[in-house]
């Protein structure tokens, strides 16, 4: 049977929902239930689930490896809120504004051990191999991290380390998501990496998509304030090449956005969203997404098995790029 990307969903919210947290105490477990219950769009999971239905009919039975990946995920999102000071996630308030800082490290340190948990759950004689490749992907995540935090204090990051890192700190778990579902359905190496490389270039696209929506969003639609990254000068694609390609006006208001201490932070980001529009990143980051986003459906289009066998998770990418703005 083939899933569409709806029943996909419907599996994952339907296994969370029903995850049962019975250790105690509850301040520990309390929030990371409240974490898993907030939705959004189960990007990981379902792309694992409709990776292992390009070769099986059983996606069900991966459930629990796919609902690892997903609670790691989250368990990511957790830490990135706390270090970013974020008031909001998917339009409710974060762990650490609801509970308190504390409470945010500690619960996410305990979903990272649930989401290891979980995957032991999968099949035994595939579980090293699922064990190293999470392994491998979740350092990954945390490199990808420190070079973003690195590079807060650098005004020399050049656009190759920004795709290296949103490749580190995003895109790697997309990519392993796609190749879990491939390696639990059997598929052959060559199709597996495939998926994982197909991932890999949506999850770059769908990053650089994430810091136009940053800009350009709907706070409705986009679950986050609007212009957070451009309130705390984060190195983004836009930033980076807004600062290379200026003329010297330019990049001397930008500089002052970028220096001054305590700007009224509305002024700051019309400021600086109207520099894009004059310098045109806005349009090279489209032109960028489309890019990786076609070098992904190369890798999709590698994998040998029949053309309608792909087609959920080819409309369920298409429709994961065509987001609101």
């Amino acid at each position: 049977m083939m899933f569409n990307s709806n029943d996909i969903l419907k599996l994952v919210n339907d296994y969370l929902d029903n995850t049962v947290y019975d250790r105690k105490p509850q301040g520990l477990y309390q929030p990371i239930k409240y974490v898993l219950s907030l939705g959004g769009k189960r990007i990981r999971p379902t792309l694992m689930l409709l990776a292992y239905n390009i070769f099986k009919d059983d996606p069900q039975t991966i459930l629990p490896t796919a609902c690892a990946i997903e609670t790691y995920h989250n368990y990511t999102l957790l830490h990135d809120d706390l270090m970013d000071n974020a008031d909001l996630r998917r339009g409710h308030l974060t762990v650490h504004k609801r509970w308190n800082a504390n409470t945010a490290i500690l619960s996410g340190d305990s979903m990272l051990v649930l989401a290891f948990r979980q995957m032991a759950e999968c099949r035994d004689d595939k579980l090293r191999e699922i064990h190293d490749l999470f392994t491998k992907t979740a350092l990954e995540i945390g490199e990808g991290q420190q070079y973003d935090m690195d590079f807060e204090t650098r005004n020399d990051v050049k656009e190759e380390e920004y795709i290296e890192m949103i490749r580190l700190k995003t895109s790697v778990l997309l990519a392993c998501s796609a190749k879990m579902g491939a390696i639990l359905a059997d598929a052959p190496v060559e199709d597996a990496e495939n998926l994982y490389l197909f991932g890999e270039k949506i999850g770059l696209a769908f990053q650089l998509q994430d810091d136009l929506l940053d800009v350009y969003g709907d706070t409705k639609v986009f679950g986050k304030n609007i212009g957070g990254d451009i309130a705390c000068n984060k190195k983004t694609y836009l930033l980076i090449n807004a600062l290379a390609l200026a003329n010297d006006k330019q990049r001397e208001t930008l500089q002052m956005w970028i220096d001054k201490q305590n700007p009224d932070l509305q002024e700051k980001i019309a400021a600086v969203t109207e520099l894009y529009n004059e310098i045109g990143v806005n349009r090279l980051a489209e032109e960028k997404i489309n890019f990786y986003f076609q070098e992904g459906l190369k890798y999709l289009d590698a994998v040998k098995v029949d053309a309608d066998r792909k087609q959920e998770i080819l409309d369920y990418t298409k429709v994961l790029m065509n987001r609101e703005f």
